[in-house]
């Protein structure tokens, strides 16, 4: 893991740029009183080093900051929670006390179909 990332974020991405070049990013959206999780994405080569859940954490802060509620889309923001059950009352409400477990493996097969 990069000692030194940083991490940023606009209007709809949380991103990482590394000194190759490349890019890690979380796409989303704000509607209302919640942010939509939509993709998440890290290169390669940087991917086993905790990247994707250093954004996430980024993105959680930012949802905490703006008081929003977090509707996981894409299947590491599921993959996410279950892995942090203890930020799971950011959730909308409907997800919340869902099985995380199979909306995880429903939102991967949809990802590998191409949605």
């Amino acid at each position: 893991m990069s000692k030194d990332i940083v991490i940023g974020h606009t209007s709809r991405v949380v991103y990482v740029k590394f000194p190759d070049g490349s890019k890690a990013f979380i796409k989303y959206s704000i509607e209302g009183d919640r942010i939509r999780v939509l993709e998440t994405y890290t290169p390669p080569q940087h991917r086993g080093k905790g990247i994707a859940r250093k954004m996430m954490d980024y993105l959680v802060d930012l949802a905490v900051k703006k008081n929003l509620l977090i509707e996981p889309i894409c299947s590491y923001s599921v993959y996410y929670f279950i892995k942090n059950p203890d930020k799971r009352n950011l959730l909308v409400p409907e997800i919340r006390n869902t099985d995380l477990e199979k909306l995880f493996k429903e939102r991967l097969e949809e990802e590998k179909k191409g949605k």
